[in-house]
């Protein structure tokens, strides 16, 4: 049975596209299944979809028709076709053919390798919410958004792991949180405290699927969120609050906050399920208060003797 779900869900993901030319069409498909063998996430599967797929219709459109004819100014071209977007968004496109064409190269399909630069995603202050904003947003908040805002904010998961979160995932007299196949398949623990407990409880007695291996947060219908779905009531809420945030901007808002609170960075890096510290630096989103704080009690010329 296994077998077969997962013989179905490569057959889904390579009829996610239209491939005319029959070369393409084999390299793709050998692309899939060898994601699928490697036990990629739903979510890397459709993202692969969703960026190659746009990728390999617009080289049939340029006439190319097998994987060897692929070059490197091709692959530039494409990238300077999204050139006004984000340095995220434009890094994260290059790093998926990248990807791609690496696996055509080992496999046989490209006779030579295929080397472009990636584009530079410039260090730049990313979107967090400070104490100020978490009130006022919490302040038009239903029972439900409250829990949802305060488990986000609280404990620093995912999007994604916050909707595959189930209420026996949550040990209520410790605050642990067991974070069951996060990105990467890894498994951690994080953990929340007494006050987004209480509201969490007072959330579920209101919930109609009472089950210990109900979603945390549940639909209205008692169903567990889609990642889509959720992110359409954080869009919704914030408009409401007149706070622009995203679930990653409340997964760096814990990050910030923690570390101005007194976190120590390496706890923090294991309750975000880092395994770079680096990366975990770069979620820290000083305020300038405090930088001025920081400056104040350490200018090197105001101290000097």
């Amino acid at each position: 049975m296994h077998t077969q779900n997962k013989k179905r869900t490569a057959a889904s993901e390579t009829r996610f596209f239209n491939i005319s030319t029959v070369e393409l069409k084999n390299a793709w498909t050998d692309f899939v299944l060898s994601r699928v063998a490697m036990q990629c996430t739903h979510a890397t599967l459709k993202n692969y979809q969703k960026i190659l797929g746009k990728f390999i219709n617009w080289l049939e459109a340029q006439g190319v028709t097998a994987p060897h004819e692929l070059n490197a100014r091709l692959v530039r071209e494409y990238l300077a076709l999204y050139a006004s977007k984000s340095d995220w968004y434009l890094n994260g496109i290059a790093r998926s053919i990248r990807t791609l064409v690496r696996f055509w190269h080992s496999e046989g399909y490209l006779p030579s390798p295929v080397i472009f630069a990636m584009p530079k995603v410039r260090e730049k202050r990313l979107p967090f919410l400070n104490g100020e904003q978490v009130k006022k947003l919490l302040s038009v908040c239903s029972l439900r958004e409250k829990a949802i805002i305060l488990l986000f904010i609280d404990s620093g998961l995912r999007r994604q792991e916050f909707v595959n979160l189930n209420r026996e995932d949550i040990d209520m007299q410790t605050g642990f949180i067991r974070v069951r196949q996060g990105k990467g398949r890894k498994d951690r623990t994080t953990a929340i405290g007494a006050t987004t407990r209480r509201v969490l409880l007072k959330y579920w007695q209101t919930c109609s699927n009472q089950s210990p291996n109900a979603p945390a947060i549940q639909t209205n219908q008692g169903e567990r969120f889609s990642a889509d779905g959720l992110s359409s009531l954080l869009s919704r809420l914030s408009k409401k609050a007149g706070v622009p945030f995203s679930p990653h901007a409340l997964r760096r808002s814990f990050a910030t906050l923690a570390l101005k609170s007194g976190m120590d960075i390496v706890s923090l890096q294991a309750l975000l399920g880092h395994s770079n510290i680096d990366t975990t630096r770069k979620y820290v989103q000083w305020l300038d208060a405090d930088l001025l704080e920081a400056h104040r009690k350490a200018s090197p010329i105001d101290n000097l003797k």
